[in-house]
Formats: structure tokens, sequence, C-alpha cells
């Protein structure tokens, strides 16, 4: 019984998830994205978003609840987090925009969290005696994981973002040597050619006298 109620507790720890969203996706320049979400009255929930790539890595960011109501809106913002408890449940709706750039599109990341979450044990305080240190050792394994996922996604986020500017600026830099080889190349010649014409026009010169 012991060794079930253990198993238990680490199937728990393994499917315990907080129900909510979390996405990357491209937004192209003069386009506006929204996504829905249905939340119930009373549940606290947080969005969360950056702008990994793009333009001034700025968007603007509009949530509404099922009434029509404005709840969060802002613009060209680079990153940002709301957090609310809806007085209404229904369908809620997060939009994105990128209308205001005229060539560059945008990559955004979005965590959309709906909910506390539940405890691995939900009658834990109902136990009449203390967990088990196994079950203490899944519990504080849970809680490790967490975190570790929680710092993974913030730093995976600024290395992007890094990437990208690394990648583009190694593109411009290309692109401008590439440009100066061609001027000296284009230099060298007419300066070959100059020096040509002064000869040709010495012999020409002398073969007339």
């Amino acid at each position: 019984m012991e060794y079930l109620k253990t198993i238990s507790v680490l199937v728990a720890v393994l499917i315990n998830v907080v129900l909510g969203t979390e996405l990357t996706f491209e937004l192209p320049d003069n386009e506006r994205q929204c996504f829905f979400e249905k939340i119930d009255k009373g549940v606290k929930s947080t969005l969360e978003f950056q702008v990994i790539t793009g333009g001034q890595y700025d968007v603007d960011m509009e949530l509404t609840a099922p009434n029509g109501q404005i709840l969060y809106k802002d613009v060209k913002k680079q990153y940002d987090s709301f957090t609310w408890t809806p007085d209404l449940g229904g369908i809620y709706k997060f939009c994105f925009s990128n209308e205001f750039s005229t060539f560059s599109h945008k990559v955004v990341y979005f965590d959309l969290e709906v909910g506390e979450e539940k405890p691995i044990v939900e009658d834990a305080n109902a136990h009449a005696t203390a967990m088990t240190l196994m079950e203490s050792s899944a519990v504080n394994i849970h809680e490790d994981l967490k975190t570790i996922d929680d710092y993974q996604t913030h730093f995976r986020l600024p290395e992007s973002q890094g990437r990208a500017f690394a990648e583009d600026l190694n593109e411009r830099v290309m692109f401008w040597s590439i440009g100066e080889s061609v001027v000296v190349v284009i230099i060298g010649i007419g300066q070959i050619l100059v020096l040509r014409s002064f000869f040709t026009d010495k012999h020409r010169g002398t073969t007339a006298t």
C-alpha cells in the first residue's frame, strides 16, 4: 500500500502542470495576430510576452475581456507581464500588432498561465501522518524542476535575441566587406588605366615628333 502511494506521488509530479499556453510565433509587418483562451471567473492569470527579434524589438499588445472591456493595452513594448483576476468568465482575447512596421517582421514569445498550480498531493493537509522521505524528495524534485524550467526559458530568450543580433551584424559586416573589396578593385583598375594612359600619351608624342 505504501509502495502504491509513493508511485502515485511520483506520477503526480510528472503530470502536474498549470493550465495555459506557451508559444513563439512570427509576426509579419503590417499584421495583427490574436489568440483566445477560456478563463473561468476568479481564476488568477498571468500573461508575459517578449519580442525576440525584429526591428526595434517592439510590438503593440492588447488584452480584451469577453464583454469587450480592454484590460491591458500598450504600444511598442519590448517585453512586459500582466496579472489579473477575471470578474467575468469566458473567452479572453489577446492580440499582438506589428501594423506600425512597414518592412520588419518580429518573432514574439508569450506565456499565459491560468490558475494556480495544484498541490502534488491534494489531500496532503488532511494526512494524519507526515509525508514519507520518498514523498518529500518527490515534492522537492518537482519544485526544483519547475525552477530549472523557468530559468531555462528566461535564459533561452536573451540567447535567441543575441544570436539573431549577431547573425544580422555578421551579415551587414559581410556585405560591407564585399562593398569595400569591390571599391578597392575598381580604384586599382582605375589607377592602372590612368598610369597606362600617361605612358601611352608620351609614346604618341614621341612618335609624332
